[in-house]
């Protein structure tokens, strides 16, 4: 009795640690994710670049604009913080880095990234997307 009861309590404080190493995990990874991608963007001059390819290509500025009328409030995240821990979370790091390997090579279009996305992700989270990412390109 004695040695099952060890083997539980065992088992319950193993199962609690491997959640605070994914939570916590999931957290700092992202927030890495995040502050590097920020500043390569901000630095390489990508930010102006990818404004300019939205804005000459009227589905990708069209997919956006529909952002600018959604109330925030109802949105899952509200932050770029928050929308890579939910990315992380849903997608993963590593099919985070197949995606971005697929686009620089040319391998998937937009349209299946976005059918992609739409499979992983909820209408909601799509929308919190956009709506952040739309705040970011115009600094709204």
């Amino acid at each position: 009795m004695k040695f099952i009861k060890f083997l539980l309590i065992t088992l319950i404080i193993l199962a609690g640690l491997g959640y605070g190493v994914y939570y916590f995990g999931t957290n700092i990874a992202s927030d890495k994710l995040m502050e590097v991608l920020t500043t390569e963007l901000e630095n390489s001059g990508e930010m102006e670049n990818i404004k300019n390819a939205i804005e000459s290509d009227p589905q990708l500025k069209a997919f956006l604009e529909d952002a600018a009328s959604v109330d925030e409030s109802t949105l899952p995240v509200k932050t770029k913080e928050e929308a890579t821990r939910m990315i992380v979370k849903k997608v993963g790091v590593s099919g985070i880095k197949d995606i971005q390997s697929k686009v620089q090579q040319g391998e998937i279009s937009k349209e299946e990234l976005i059918r992609e996305m739409e499979e992983k992700l909820t209408e909601e989270e799509i929308t919190a997307l956009k709506v952040i990412a739309y705040k970011e390109l115009y600094n709204k």
